[in-house]
């Protein structure tokens, strides 16, 4: 059996949580002999063609890259396997065909952002933040048809605090994250694996959340709800895609929206409808929920920069004059 480091490994990903796995591939030695990543695409206002930042770091790293826009096409499939790999790894890509992931004699495993069976789907680290999950963590797990089903290799786990953010947590699990890639690669490498089966821990009570993708109306804050529930949602949403609320006029005006990042719970009695905005207008803005107060700290007006209330309040004096919905 051939050693970690002389594992002939094709790895595929396209983000920045995908780049910190690469990188610590490289930096360790590991034998990359390809990497797969998403076709250039237009992006911003000039809509100039843009590269993923997993083509940005293998370039710099002159790796050999493949972009193809179908993982069935005969050019690709066929230079993938040139490349004789071992073992692949994927890490924030596409789903894959069977032909892809069962093509290297190690097989393809995926590093996925939550314990799995939790969490299987598009959004694992928004959902468990947004349901006010008390940990999270990454798994590696061999692919197989059903998405996020396959055995489990490794976990690792974080805890999740009041203060952490959907941001905060993608940072801490992209650099844990990469060093379970390494890990795994190891651990594979020397063949003493136990995997666990995810049908064996489903049949035996694991609870099941799922992590679907998160749609705009997702985002929506229901002022009728808790104050705990409408935190997770804007902790879960923060910094993408954003909490966002409606903003009513009370008596005339034109009806706004804004994004909320950053909110402070205050649990009290508050008196008044939910949606109710108590402000002075000048340093603070609350709006009531079910059992309390939310302060709303860095929010975004539609149209408008994001920024600090106290600052935001400065160019808008009649936020008084709004209801949130």
């Amino acid at each position: 059996m051939k050693s970690a480091k002389d594992i002939r490994i094709v790895f595929m990903g396209t983000p920045d949580f995908a780049v910190e796995s690469l990188k610590a591939l490289v930096e360790n030695g590991y034998n990359i002999v390809g990497v797969i990543t998403s076709p250039d695409k237009p992006a911003g206002r000039g809509q100039k063609m843009a590269m993923s930042a997993v083509k940005k770091y293998a370039m710099e790293q002159n790796l050999h890259i493949m972009q193809p826009e179908k993982l069935k096409n005969p050019e690709f499939l066929q230079e993938l396997e040139g490349l004789k790999a071992d073992l692949q790894i994927v890490v924030a890509f596409r789903m894959l065909p069977e032909l892809v992931w069962n093509m290297p004699p190690m097989g393809t495993f995926n590093l996925h952002g939550s314990l799995l069976p939790r969490y299987r789907g598009a959004a694992p680290l928004n959902w468990a933040v947004m349901n006010g999950d008390k940990e999270t963590g990454v798994t590696t797990f061999l692919l197989k048809h059903e998405i996020d089903t396959g055995n489990i290799i490794a976990q690792r786990k974080i805890e999740i605090s009041e203060k952490d953010n959907v941001g905060t947590i993608h940072d801490k699990l992209m650099v844990i994250g990469a060093q379970l890639v390494v890990d795994t690669v190891d651990e594979l490498a020397a063949g003493d694996v136990k995997f666990i089966s995810q049908d064996e821990l489903v049949a035996k009570g694991y609870e099941l959340k799922h992590a679907p993708k998160i749609f705009k109306n997702d985002c929506l804050i229901d002022w009728n709800e808790t104050v705990d529930k409408i935190d997770n949602k804007v902790r879960g949403l923060s910094p993408y895609p954003a909490a966002w609320s409606k903003l009513l006029p009370i008596e005339e005006g034109k009806e706004l929206s804004f994004k909320l990042y950053e909110a402070e719970k205050e649990i009290v009695e508050t008196g008044v409808t939910p949606g109710t905005i108590n402000t002075d207008g000048k340093t603070f803005a609350k709006v009531a929920c079910a059992d309390g107060w939310l302060h709303l700290q860095d929010l975004q007006l539609a149209g408008k920069k994001r920024m600090k209330i106290d600052a935001l309040l400065r160019g808008f004096q009649q936020m008084a004059n709004y209801k949130a919905q």
